[in-house]
């Protein structure tokens, strides 16, 4: 279960809250005020915008497909969905870290396929580890993680035993993802959609981080 996880898996679900958190306060901002890191929102207004006609419907619809195309990405990556070492991660937070790169220089230029390559690059970071030990984990946003801290705190009414670790961690990418949308917002406000460039170093720093933790572990295994 949870208590067998390495320790640094509670500082890698905040960071990469942190990032998206970033990301998606970028796209809410930016010329189109739309959302990136999440598609319920985007769903129910493409719906809308099918029904009325409005041809935002094409800009909605490649956002979703976009998003679809990350989590693909991600999938011929990696061929599961619980976290191991050595399962092409380093490479997947690389092409997050280009895609957000490249949603910065199209946002610049107000083009709408800054929101294409954003949420591209969160529905790659939402498929990259979808559970840890039974643990059902999204990074990009916080619906289910904040239904699972509901459940958690009720059975604890209930009596039931409450697993701290669980329960700090979801805590962590729900507080990592709202900071990260505070930070998103200060950049924003000072520095324009540059400051996508914080999180694609930030992925870049991820991506180093965790190669630097599989080499460390083969290292071990070798001797």
């Amino acid at each position: 279960m949870i208590k067998q996880l390495p320790k640094w898996v509670e500082l890698g679900a905040f960071m990469l809250a942190l990032l998206a958190g970033m990301v998606n306060a970028v796209g809410l901002l930016s010329f189109e005020h739309q959302s990136v890191s999440h598609l319920s929102g985007t769903a129910t207004l493409l719906g809308q915008a099918v029904v009325n006609m409005d041809g935002q419907a094409w800009h909605l619809l490649f956002i979703l497909l976009s998003f679809l195309l990350g989590a693909i990405i991600s999938g011929a990556l990696i061929d599961n969905t619980a976290l191991k070492f050595g399962r092409h991660y380093t490479l997947g937070l690389l092409i997050e870290a280009i895609l957000l790169l490249l949603a910065c220089m199209a946002l610049l230029s107000a083009s709408p396929s800054g929101h294409y390559f954003a949420s591209a690059a969160c529905g790659l970071q939402n498929a990259l580890v979808t559970s840890f030990s039974g643990a059902i984990i999204r990074t990009t946003h916080i619906t289910g993680v904040v239904t699972d801290l509901g459940i958690m705190i009720g059975a604890l009414l209930r009596g039931q035993k409450l697993d701290k670790r669980k329960m700090i961690l979801f805590g962590l990418i729900v507080s990592g993802f709202i900071i990260g949308g505070s930070i998103g917002t200060l950049g924003y406000q000072s520095f324009n959609s540059f400051i996508l460039l914080l999180p694609a170093v930030l992925a870049l720093i991820l991506a180093l981080a965790y190669q630097l933790l599989v080499n460390a572990r083969q290292n071990r295994l070798a001797k």
